[in-house]
């Protein structure tokens, strides 16, 4: 596999729903051999996780990686926090947006790169009610447009 290529394991697409993105960050992940395994089968959820900072050391909370069907004693806890791979200076700076503006930061997807593990991290806004239902009218109109569009484009031919 070329050192560029990515497979994606994992989206967040709550996450998209629920927040405003405002930055990504790459990090990478600590897994154990079996959890490995586990995401090459595609056995991960991303739903209600999120990131948080604890002791200077990021970790990721409530991510699910089922257990490894043939990895016996060797599996680790399903739900167990899992540290993220992250420069000093790139923790401090996420602390400082988490802390200064109220932000949350919420894993949107993982996937292989190359044979390594990475997590998309995104620094969140969350949305109110009304700002869902202003996005989903916009996406309904933005749908509504390209059906007429293409609509029209075989009509004219």
């Amino acid at each position: 596999m070329s050192k560029d290529s990515f497979k994606t394991i994992a989206e967040n697409r709550k996450a998209r729903h629920e927040y405003f993105i405002l930055d990504t960050i790459e990090a990478g992940i600590e897994l154990f051999g079996t959890e490995v395994k586990s995401v090459r089968a595609g056995t991960v959820n991303l739903k209600d996780s999120w990131a948080g900072v604890d002791k200077g050391e990021m970790f990721i909370t409530g991510m699910h990686i089922s257990p490894y069907e043939k990895g016996n004693i060797f599996n680790r806890d399903p739900l167990r926090r899992r540290r993220l791979l992250l420069h000093k200076k790139e923790i401090l700076r996420l602390l400082g947006k988490i802390k200064q503006d109220g932000l949350a930061i919420i894993p949107l997807s993982v996937y292989f790169k190359g044979d390594r593990v990475k997590v998309l991290l995104g620094v969140c806004k969350g949305k109110k009610l009304y700002d869902k239902r202003e996005t989903a009218a916009i996406r309904d109109t933005e749908r509504d447009i390209h059906r007429v569009l293409k609509d029209s484009s075989h009509s004219i031919e």
